[in-house]
């Protein structure tokens, strides 16, 4: 019998629960904060009962040690009742270098 290979359609590595990494979002007339549930260079996963429409922008704000960092994401996928997952369009240039940060230490409290 052949086993099945499930390829992700993931680009990057993802990092389950980062520790200390809040972020406040918007879109629409909806706003809320939300604890991160995954987060890539790619994306991040967000959990929050509120739902949003699939192709949505959504204005995000990291709530971390690392400075600030906003950022622009596109409503990708919805888990109702337990978040959406977002894919990054762009993070502000001037944010760049928190943003790098913030990445590195999560990855660095993993190992």
């Amino acid at each position: 019998m052949k086993k099945q290979v499930l390829h992700s359609r993931r680009h990057h590595k993802r990092v389950d629960d980062p520790p200390g990494v809040l972020i406040y979002w918007r879109c629409g007339h909806s706003e809320d904060t939300s604890r991160v549930r995954d987060i890539s260079v790619g994306g991040v996963f967000i959990e929050t009962k509120k739902s949003l429409p699939i192709g949505a922008t959504v204005q995000l704000n990291f709530l971390v040690e690392d400075g600030g960092i906003d950022a622009k994401a596109t409503v990708r996928y919805i888990l109702p009742g337990v978040g959406v997952g977002l894919q990054f369009k762009n993070v502000r240039t001037e944010d760049q270098d928190h943003f790098a940060a913030m990445m590195r230490r999560i990855h660095a409290q993993l190992h």
